[in-house]
């Protein structure tokens, strides 16, 4: 069992030298791309929401 688990942690460090890892400026370009488009979306969900909700208070009254 020990030979193994020396074995596989052997072979997880060599493949995470292969591993591109991306720059910092990379990585908070992409963070701040993946909050502008959450807060996109919440944006437009909340219109949608608000339409569908005016629709239905509409024919129900």
């Amino acid at each position: 069992m020990t030979d193994k688990t020396t074995d596989f942690l052997t072979n997880v460090k060599g493949e995470l030298k292969k591993v591109t890892w991306p720059t910092r400026n990379d990585t908070y370009g992409s963070t701040l791309v993946v909050i502008a488009l959450v807060m996109a979306v919440a944006v437009f969900l909340w219109l949608v929401d608000s339409a569908l909700s005016r629709i239905v208070r509409y024919l129900l009254s």
